[in-house]
């Protein structure tokens, strides 16, 4: 949630431009400069969390707040991942996290829209806000603009902007105008995190599963002894600080969600760590049943992820249609053009075509190189690689 899925049916956010809301009126034709270096900013800007820093300072300019937190996320949990925060309510992170992922107003998995405001949702009535009512109201926040990036390929992120102790709300004009840089905005997330898979193919693998273990209110108790030099790297502390296990919160907070019915996605995240390698965050309760009306710990894996969970994030990042998936998946199995054409029931000519089309969304022109890529691995021999 900070540095420091959904019940019901999921609901895709109409992606509307910036000359739908010029020509509605209900954006401030002012806005339209800050719209201009925004895009211009996601297109020069490869790196997510430089991207992130960059378009933070631009939305500024425009839109005030005095505290915020953007989160990648996986694009099919929909689990927070690494955090760039400044929030007034550190020393009570994981709380907040906990609180934030139990609940449902603005919850980022069910926005109708790329934008919500609290106010709005609430009919100015905060205290309808589980996260509001017993956190953030001690911190005079008086309104949170609830941001989703999402496009038919997945969710890629989620930010907040708050306002606090101004006694001010988020108007329309600003919610429109953070509406109309979203897509830019997803497009930009999703191309930045694709662009993590060509750091580097790794020979050896990362050690690995380390745990930490959380409190039933997701206060760390435990953890191995190769954990914190993960946690350095997921999300890097400042100086010689601990590190803070932002990404373990909100895989535990998930579990909490899905315990409490508020969301059916799966409590597991897939993040970068460095130089091209993934790492899979998974959450789950330990209980020795001897008290089971006491709520029991929390541990959290974080392990290398698999050649099939890289698989799927990379084919979702580079914007592979369903069937250049189906062909990727089919030749990570070792099958070569004739193997592919006869398991697809399609032309071997089809299967080329598919694989022009991937080489060119992936920045890849050879099946050794786009397989390296892809699942972290040298490419398999037929039959060598189950995913």
């Amino acid at each position: 949630m900070a540095n420091v899925g959904t019940g019901g049916s999921r609901r895709h956010p109409r992606l509307l431009g910036f000359s739908h809301f010029l020509d509605t009126g209900a954006m401030d034709r002012s806005h339209a400069v800050a719209i201009k270096r925004a895009e211009r900013i996601c297109e020069q800007t490869d790196d997510e969390r430089s991207l992130r820093i960059s378009l933070l300072g631009e939305i500024r300019r425009v839109v005030p707040f005095d505290a915020f937190s953007w989160l990648l996320t996986d694009p099919e949990t929909e689990v927070g991942c690494s955090p760039l925060a400044d929030v007034p309510c550190l020393p009570e992170l994981p709380r907040l996290i906990r609180l934030k992922y139990l609940t449902e107003v603005n919850r980022w998995t069910q926005l109708d829209g790329p934008v919500a405001l609290l106010s709005t949702a609430t009919g100015g009535q905060l205290d309808r806000s589980l996260v509001w009512r017993a956190l953030l109201r001690s911190y005079e926040v008086t309104d949170i603009a609830s941001l989703v990036f999402r496009d038919r390929f997945g969710c890629w992120a989620f930010l907040e902007l708050w306002r606090v102790g101004r006694g001010t709300v988020f108007h329309e004009s600003e919610a429109a105008f953070l509406a109309a840089a979203t897509p830019s905005i997803t497009a930009a997330l999703r191309r930045a995190i694709a662009s993590t898979f060509h750091g580097g193919v790794q020979s050896q693998p990362t050690p690995g599963p380390v745990v930490l273990m959380l409190s039933p209110e997701l206060a760390v108790k435990a953890q191995t002894p190769e954990t914190e030099n993960y946690l350095r790297l997921l999300v890097p502390p400042e100086g010689d600080r601990p590190p803070v296990p932002s990404a373990a919160y909100n895989v535990g907070a998930q579990l909490c969600a899905i315990e409490a019915g508020v969301d059916h996605h799966p409590a597991t995240a897939r993040v970068h760590f460095s130089d091209g390698i993934w790492l899979t965050l998974r959450a789950a309760r330990i209980s020795d049943g001897s008290a089971r009306d006491v709520p029991a710990d929390v541990a959290v894996t974080i392990e290398r992820s698999s050649p099939g969970e890289r698989l799927g994030v990379f084919a979702l990042a580079s914007g592979l249609t369903q069937r250049e998936s189906d062909v990727l998946r089919q030749l990570a199995t070792g099958a070569d053009t004739r193997e592919l054409a006869k398991r697809m029931f399609v032309s071997e000519h089809t299967v080329q075509d598919h694989l022009k089309s991937i080489f060119d969304k992936t920045n890849t022109r050879s099946r050794n190189r786009l397989l390296a890529i892809a699942t972290g691995t040298e490419a398999p021999k037929a039959g060598q690689l189950k995913l």
